[in-house]
């Protein structure tokens, strides 16, 4: 296939971009800049200048492609409505050329939009008062284009997809360790996690775009809930720094934002197993505490 794909010069995009042309498919990615453009060709793609703002051009990547992955996500994080606009409009540009085709569209989700405090599956629905609620409006536009001729899903990744040269949440969590000298969790640290690698994330997007049928919903999850106190614990060994249990309130100061605080001690435990039966999906490479302990996390920064 041809396939068109948003935030592939991201952190996960070019581990997807290697699976999907190390398949034999052919890759054209978004390019808002030219070093994501250099990044694109690099991996063996072509790029597409063009933005998420610029609904013209992800019309025009889509109208030629016999597939679409969306990836990107972006904006001012403290306007998750505009955050939630960009993305809406941006999938509904990227569909629309695809209607009564038959063809993929699979955008990217999280699993935070699901309920906290319990394990949940592919077929709960999710929290319109959640962690990442802003997210629901995106699945569900994507979904509706089921019911329009294309073969649209969703995959909802973990909040932690890990791997090499990682920018998300657990290196903001080791920085805020080396900064206060001390390698944190909240309450009792009971709070669980879902995590997958990068290269088994990558696996299951090419799945996804290969063969998920039209209205799947899909969860990119290895493990189902990695408690935040075995975190901080791997985390300290490696600094050699103590652990310790904050209360709520100072988490709030803590922590690099409240909203970050609040995260670092949501519960969201959620399962693949119907992902995994439905699509052949086995994620075979390191756990997130194995790759804490071991890969390039824990590392001392440049100076």
């Amino acid at each position: 296939m041809h396939i068109f794909v948003t935030g592939g010069s991201g952190q996960t995009g070019p581990a997807v971009v290697t699976e999907l042309i190390t398949a034999g498919h052919t890759v054209t990615g978004l390019a808002r800049s030219d070093a994501s453009a250099a990044r694109l060709k690099s991996l063996g793609a072509t790029p597409h200048r063009g933005s998420l703002d610029d609904l013209d051009s992800l019309r025009t990547g889509a109208e030629a492609a016999d597939a679409v992955l969306h990836m990107a996500y972006g904006g001012d994080c403290s306007d998750p409505d505009d955050m939630m606009r960009r993305d809406t409009n941006a999938i509904e540009a990227l569909g629309r050329p695809l209607e009564h085709s038959g063809k993929p569209l699979v955008i990217t989700s999280g699993t935070l939009v699901m309920p906290a405090g319990r394990e949940t599956t592919e077929h709960d629905e999710p929290d319109p008062a959640g962690l990442a609620a802003y997210r629901i409006a995106g699945e569900r536009i994507c979904l509706d284009f089921a019911d329009r001729g294309v073969r649209a899903s969703v995959v909802r990744l973990a909040p932690t997809v890990h791997g090499p040269q990682d920018h998300g949440f657990m290196p903001m969590l080791i920085a805020t360790a080396r900064k206060t000298g001390v390698s944190a969790y909240v309450g009792d640290g009971g709070n669980r996690w879902p995590a997958v690698h990068r290269l088994d994330a990558a696996a299951l997007f090419r799945l996804a775009l290969e063969k998920a049928p039209a209205g799947s919903v899909l969860h990119g999850v290895a493990e189902s809930g990695v408690t935040m106190k075995s975190i901080a614990e791997t985390i300290g060994r490696g600094l050699d720094l103590p652990t310790a249990s904050l209360t709520p309130d100072q988490a709030a100061s803590h922590y690099v934002s409240p909203f970050m605080a609040i995260a670092y001690a949501y519960d969201a435990p959620v399962t693949s197993t119907h992902t995994q039966q439905l699509l052949g999906w086995s994620p075979t490479h390191q756990t997130l505490l194995d790759d804490l302990e071991h890969g390039d996390y824990l590392a001392t920064p440049a100076s």
